[in-house]
């Protein structure tokens, strides 16, 4: 069971996806460079290969990079290899995973939905664990009061935001000079 992996390009950086057997274990957000995503696929599992991706994952390629571009894509029925994953954090992400691209959720509101609502911190951990960042779109849930939380990516809460305004959940500011 070898693992391969791809590096594709959006309109926000390099982005990637490793999968095993037609299923994919990981995907990277937005780096500055292709190189970037590579190297670290490579740290991630040092013996994948670098390959074009079965059909049913180029489409989710596609899809990604429409969703990093403006377009509403549902990623839910990409297919994961949710089995190294633990229970708790499975469920938050079947929860986030029904958030349209547009809308968010607070790592409360999915407490609630779990059905313990004292667990928020703990949905965001899951979140912040998230091996399948974008496809499960961690993006879109954010901290008590609508505020922006944790993210993992490079350029961290900026790529947060920045995700959130290609998909319309947040209005673009303008920069100040």
């Amino acid at each position: 069971m070898s693992v391969e992996f791809a590096v594709f390009d959006t309109p926000i950086g390099s982005c990637g996806l490793a999968w095993r057997e037609g299923t994919i274990i990981s995907t990277a957000l937005p780096e500055s460079s292709a190189a970037r995503t590579r190297a670290w696929f490579l740290k991630r599992f040092p013996d994948a290969v670098e390959a074009v991706p079965p059909p049913a994952l180029a489409d989710a390629v596609e899809k990604i990079t429409a969703l990093l571009s403006g377009a509403h894509h549902d990623l839910r029925e990409v297919p994961l290899d949710l089995d190294s994953v633990p229970e708790f954090n499975r469920r938050a992400y079947e929860i986030a995973r029904a958030i349209p691209p547009g809308k968010t959720k607070t790592y409360g509101d999915i407490a609630h939905e779990l059905g313990m609502p004292g667990a928020a911190q703990a949905v965001g951990q899951a979140m912040g664990n998230n091996p399948f960042p974008i496809v499960v779109p961690c993006h879109r849930v954010l901290a008590a009061g609508g505020k922006h939380g944790g993210f993992s990516a490079p350029g961290g809460v900026a790529t947060k935001r920045r995700m959130l305004v290609i998909e319309g959940a947040l209005p673009d500011e303008p920069t100040l000079f």
